[in-house]
Order: structure tokens, then C-alpha cells, then sequence
């Protein structure tokens, strides 16, 4: 049965949990409590996995009182009794036991769930050395021999290539592994996660010293990108024996290389760290990054033997513990914002610049409308031609006022470009445009007020035609201002149109990043000198304007065209486009994130900068409403466009809609599928 939509689990998350615990020294019975308490705040919010430190039972510190019989039969007799009163309990539970077996004695993760203690996972790697005197107490982990450990009255598979399969929760495949084993070259985890495992927790009793807590974060964070995983690691803490060392409680979870909880370190009691993890990405990822699974192959990866297990998974809404951005493709974080606007406006001077040196350093031409996409590559084109030695002056720009254009816009293009040093014409299209609707038999050259597809596209014709044959005429080339957004939803006129260019400079750029470029651009041009405070001024009051075709003239209310009136709000459309360009995500999903992500305008982070005075939220209702005309725009109607538009740089991480890099569509396509989906995710919403 088909989990109801406010569910996470329905849209394959996963919830996890890396817990750290005070620790009472030999004691496993008080240890076992610790860990129940634990779990059943776990159980509580629906963690689906729930990880302790390694040798948490007993403690990793109490050295050879690990080889006294009172302790380990009391480990087996805590083993016996955390199974039989967490019976009830939903997660998962991976805790740290020393163990016997055959004649030696292991350092393991034993998995328990709903009373049975399903799998022990011994650790493969022993450090002795440092600190650390592993060997003198434990025998190293070895792969699944077919000889059970004995626990009790069960036996219980043993090795260190045990996946447990929730078979209810699409994805989640479990393994884990000690501490040491993920400091090795090739940890077990490795092996495992190509072997089919998705969620890797590792129990870990490491002391700690300076800039060890680092390490950990920075191994932790790569075996997760590396392995297109999530790895949760739970350190010991409070109440391990300080003899010659300390601990710290470190707790973190990542997926894919980016941090998603931590707790603080040395706490007072017990922490969690907790997240949902989103296994449809690693699923994805894996999907397409074929040498994941080519790697399978060539690393002689054997048989792990899989465990499967069932966790009914919740169907009332649980939230979602995770951060969502808003804007996807614009970090929160005031230095990754300034690295990412750094990185993006560099990525486009350079293209263009190798453009123009390989085609024998035409001068570059542009239409300037005061709108965001021409004003940001202008200074594009400003910034390369200062990087080559080249006058401004050569910039040739043109400003082609329509029967809509406004003043406003029209002086900020002009400003601009005086401000930059370029040189500005202005051409007015409207004799041209007016003597072609005459031509054309246009019901607008006879005084009639139709302003129909045909009478915009005149428009946005011939300015394209003017820029081409004055590209001609002068030893130019025509860069093209259309961004990622309008690529991806068909917003441009084809062939003759602001679809084609000789060089698409903002292809790879996504309109809710344009406008933090700017910002960035006003910062740090001022600061190296190369944007004056004219300049900086026209460029605020470009940001400060509606974004507007400018076509059509304003109605009796004198409100201006506005692109997003018609088509949709440019957040959403970028929320959409990320989430299906970059993860291939089910509609329903991606209204679920946009929910979470948009329905409180005072929750999570804003951009920085981004005026508090501005904020707003979106519905469910609204999302659902403007998802429907992303998906008939970007599957149904705009590839044919996309199949045909000219080079220009990949700028995000997240893909391009190049025929020629990441996205390759038939131009006959269509949304049925997408639009199915959704249908019958949210039925009444969807029409």
C-alpha cells in the first residue's frame, strides 16, 4: 500500500540517527538502559537507523577487563535484554560489543531489531599502534565464513560483508563497520557500498586530540562523496576512563559529501545527531555515475551476504529532518555564496574568452533591454575584455526599444553601458515591426489592440535579425543573453529570436543566481576597481526592477508585463529544474521538498542580502499549480529549443541543458508520465 504523500518515507527518505552515550565503565547492564533510552527517542520521531559507539556495552577504555568472563557474560546477557525490550520499537539499532567466538575475542557492531539480534558486523582493522593496543585483546574481523556466533540461545550470521536489506524502505541497504576500518586505504564500507549498501554507520571509540575531530569529519565526508552513500559516525564520549586519553562524543552524519547533523562535541549526557536521508539521490547518483558500478568490477568485489528486514515505515506525516533549500542553486552561506558567484562569473569570462581569441578576437555584441540576463553579460563581456587587453569601446550594444519598452529600462541600458565603456546605439524597431505586421495583414496595424504571440515574436525578431547583421557589418559577434531558466522552460523566440546567438555566455546560469552575481559583481568590482559607483548605482536599480518581457504595453491599470504573471515564479520553476536536472525526482517529490522548503516564509535560511521586507511563501496548492506548467513547458513543449541552442559554459554542478554536455531529450517528447505522477500524488490539487 502506497505511503500518503506528507509521509517522507513515501518519497524515499530514510531517517538516521548517529547516537552518542555516557558510558559507565564495565557495566553493560546500565550501558543497555543508556542505549534504550536512546532508542526510544528514536522510535518516537521514526528513526528508521539508530548507530552508538563502538564497544559502548562495556566501554572501549576498560583495556583488560575486556578479558574478564564477568563482563562479557554480562555483554551477552545486555545483548539479550536490549533485543527483548526494544522489540517494540521501530529502528533499527547498531550498537558496540566485545564478543567470543571460536577462541578469540571481537570488537563488534551487533543489529538488532524487533527483538532479535539479526547480524554481527567484527572489525576488520585493529589499530596497534599510538595509542591504540587493539591486538593484545581482538582478533580481526573476517568476511562471512558460514559459522554463526553463538549469542545466547541464537546463532547469529558473523563477518565483516553483511548488508541488511529493509526490504520495506526502497533503498536503504545497511552496513556497518569499527572505528579504524574507514582510516584504512580501502575500508570495508567500500567494498560494501558497491556491493548494494547505501547507508554506511561506523561505531567508533576514538580518542581524541587536536585536530583529530577534523580527520574524522574529513574521512567521514569522503567516504561518503566517494562512495555515494551516507555514512552516520557516533564516537564515544562522557564517562570512557581518561587514564592517558580523552573522548569527545563526535556524532555527524553526511550523504554525498555534504554534512547534514552534528552534535556538539564533549557534551554533558547523551546527544544525536539525526537526518533523513534522501536515498533516491544515492540511488540516482549511482544511476549515473557508471563507473560506480564499473569500479564493482574492476575492484573484485565478492559476495556479501544480505540480511533482509521489514520496518513497516510510518505513514503519518513526520516532518522532514533535513535542510531544503529554497533557492537550489543559491547557498545560504555567506562565503559559499561568495565562492560559488566567484566561480560561476569566472567559468563564463573564461568560455567567452576562449570564444573570442578562437575565432580571431571579434568585437562583441549585445542587446541591452536594463533587464537582468543582458546586464549581467555585459559585465561578462566587460570583465573579458579586460582580461585581454582589449578597450572597452569595442563592446558594441544596442538598445531596441519595442511598442512596450519603458523608459526605465530603456535609460538603466543606456546608463549602463555608458558607465561600463561600452559604446551604445539605440535603434527603435518600431517602423520595422510596424511595416512587418502591415506586410503580415496584423490586426495591430490597423489600430486593433491585439497583442498575440505574432506580435511579440516581430519584436523579439527583429531585434535578434538587427544584432546579427550588425554583427555583420562591424567584425562583431552576437553574445546571447538567455539564461538556464528561460532554456529550461522555452521562455525565448526560435531561431530569429533571443534563442539563437553566436555564443550563449548565461546558458549554464539559472535566473535566481543572476541576480546574487550582480550583487557579487558590485562587491568585488568596486573593491578591485573595475565597476565605478555610476556603474554600482544603474546596477541597483536593474536588480530593483520586475523582470518583464516588455512586449505587450501596459493594460488600463498600467501594469507592466510581468514574465512571472504569465509563466510562473522563477523560484519554483529553478526549485523544479535542480531537483529534476540534477536527481531525476519524481513531481510529487519535488512538491513535497518545495512544501517543506517554501511553506513558512519565517523557517530555515535566506540568502544573504536577501531583504527580510522581500520574503514570501508559497502553498501547497500554488506549488502544485506552477509544477504542473514546469513539467508541460520542460518535458512537453521546450526541447526542441534546447536541441538547437548555441555553445555556452556549464556553470553548475547541478547540469546544463546543452544537447551536446548533460542533457540529451528527443525534441518530440512529451509530460504525460510527469504529469501522471503527480496526478496521483495529489489528485485534488492537479488538473
Amino acid at each position: 500500500m502506497s505511503l500518503p504523500f506528507a509521509s517522507a518515507y513515501r518519497h524515499g527518505f530514510a531517517r538516521v540517527a548517529a547516537c552518542t552515550i555516557p558510558i559507565a565503565l564495565a557495566d553493560p547492564a546500565a550501558n543497555a538502559e543508556a542505549v534504550l533510552d536512546a532508542a526510544r527517542e528514536c522510535d518516537a520521531d521514526k528513526t528508521a537507523v539508530a548507530v552508538f559507539p563502538e564497544l559502548c556495552l562495556t566501554g572501549y577504555s576498560i583495556d583488560d577487563l575486556l578479558m574478564q568472563d564477568a563482563v562479557l557474560d554480562a555483554v551477552e546477557a545486555a545483548l539479550e535484554h536490549l533485543a527483548a525490550a526494544s522489540a517494540d520499537l521501530f529502528p533499527i539499532l547498531v550498537v558496540g560489543a566485545p564478543l567470543r567466538h571460536r577462541n578469540r575475542l571481537y570488537n563488534c557492531a551487533v543489529v538488532i531489531h524487533r527483538g532479535q539480534i539479526i547480524g554481527v558486523a567484527p572489525k576488520g582493522h585493529l589499530p596497534t599502534y599510538r595509542e591504540f593496543y587493539e591486538r593484545r585483546w581482538f582478533a580481526a574481523g573476517e568476511p562471512w565464513s558460514g559459522e554463526p556466533i553463538r549469542i545466547g540461545e541464537r546463532d547469529v550470521a558473523f563477518g565483516t560483508d553483511l548488508l541488511f536489506d529493509v526490504r520495506d524502505v526502497p533503498g536503504l541497504v545497511l552496513h556497518a563497520e569499527v572505528c579504524e576500518d574507514v582510516w584504512v586505504p580501502v575500508p570495508p564500507s567500500s567494498q560494501a557500498a558497491l556491493a548494494g549498501a547505501t547507508v554506511l554507520v561506523n561505531l567508533s571509540g576514538s580518542p581524541i586530540t587536536i585536530a583529530r575531530a577534523e580527520d574524522r569529519k574529513t574521512l567521514c565526508r569522503s567516504q561518503s562523496l566517494r562512495c555515494l552513500a551516507a555514512y552516520a559516525y557516533a564516537a564515544a564520549g562522557m564517562g570512557e576512563s581518561t587514564n592517558d586519553v580523552s573522548w569527545d562524543g563526535q556524532t555527524m552524519i553526511f550523504e554525498g559529501g555534504e554534512l547534514l547533523a552534528q552534535t556538539e562535541r564533549f557534551p554533558e549526557g547523551p546527544r544525536r545527531s539525526v537526518a533523513d536521508v534522501d536515498l533516491d539521490r544515492l540511488r540516482q547518483d549511482r544511476i549515473r555515475q557508471g563507473t560506480f558500478d564499473d569500479n564493482r568490477i574492476s575492484a573484485g568485489v565478492g559476495e556479501f551476504l544480505t540480511i533482509e528486514v521489514y520496518l513497516e515505515p510510518p505513514a503519518d506525516d513526520i516532518g522532514l529532518l533535513r535542510h531544503i533549500d529554497r533557492f537550489p542553486f543559491v547557498p545560504d552561506d555567506d562565503e559559499r555564496l561568495a565562492q560559488d558567484c566567484y566561480e560561476a562569473f569566472n567559468i563564463q569570462v573564461e568560455g567567452l574568452i576562449q570564444r573570442m581569441r578562437s575565432i580571431g578576437g571579434p568585437k562583441p555584441v549585445l542587446g541591452v533591454s536594463g533587464g537582468l540576463d543582458s546586464t549581467h553579460a555585459l559585465l561578462v563581456i566587460a570583465r573579458a575584455m579586460d582580461r585581454m587587453g582589449r578597450p572597452r569601446s569595442d563592446i558594441l550594444t544596442f538598445t531596441m526599444p519595442g511598442f512596450a519598452t519603458s523608459e526605465h529600462t530603456k535609460s538603466n541600458a543606456i546608463a549602463l553601458a555608458e558607465a561600463i565603456g561600452a559604446s551604445i546605439e539605440t535603434i527603435d524597431i518600431r517602423p520595422a515591426a510596424m511595416e512587418l505586421l502591415t506586410k503580415m495583414g496584423h490586426p495591430f496595424a490597423s489600430g486593433e489592440p491585439v497583442h498575440d504571440v505574432t506580435f511579440e515574436n516581430v519584436q523579439a525578431g527583429l531585434r535578434t535579425d538587427y544584432l546579427f547583421r550588425l554583427a555583420n557589418q562591424r567584425g562583431g559577434f552576437v553574445v546571447g543573453t538567455g539564461d538556464l531558466s528561460e532554456i529550461a522552460l522555452g521562455w525565448s523566440t526560435y531561431g530569429v529570436g533571443d534563442q539563437m546567438s553566436h555564443y550563449a555566455v548565461n546558458a549554464g546560469v539559472p535566473k535566481t543566481l543572476i541576480q546574487h552575481l550582480i550583487r557579487w559583481v558590485i562587491a568585488t568590482g568596486a573593491d578591485e576597481g573595475w565597476v565605478d559607483a555610476a556603474a554600482a548605482d544603474v546596477l541597483q536599480s536593474v536588480l530593483d526592477t520586475e523582470i518583464s518581457p516588455e512586449l505587450v504595453p501596459a493594460g488600463q491599470d498600467g501594469k507592466m508585463q510581468s514574465t512571472e504573471d504569465r509563466i510562473g515564479p522563477y523560484a519554483l520553476h529553478d526549485f523544479a529544474l535542480f531537483h529534476t536536472m540534477r536527481y531525476g525526482a519524481r513531481p510529487s517529490k519535488i512538491a513535497f521538498l518545495a512544501q517543506h522548503a517554501w511553506e513558512e516564509k519565517d523557517a530555515g535560511a535566506w540568502p544573504p542580502g536577501f531583504p527580510a521586507e522581500d520574503r514570501y511563501a508559497y502553498d501547497l496548492p500554488t506549488i502544485a499549480k506552477w509544477l504542473q506548467v514546469f513539467l508541460q513547458r520542460f518535458f512537453g513543449f521546450a526541447q526542441f529549443k534546447r536541441t538547437a541552442i548555441p555553445n555556452g559554459p556549464k556553470v553548475s554542478p547541478a547540469g546544463s541543458l546543452s544537447p551536446r554536455g548533460d542533457w540529451r531529450a528527443p525534441s518530440d517528447g512529451n509530460a504525460r508520465a510527469w504529469l501522471a505522477e503527480l496526478t496521483a500524488a495529489l489528485p485534488e490539487l492537479v488538473e
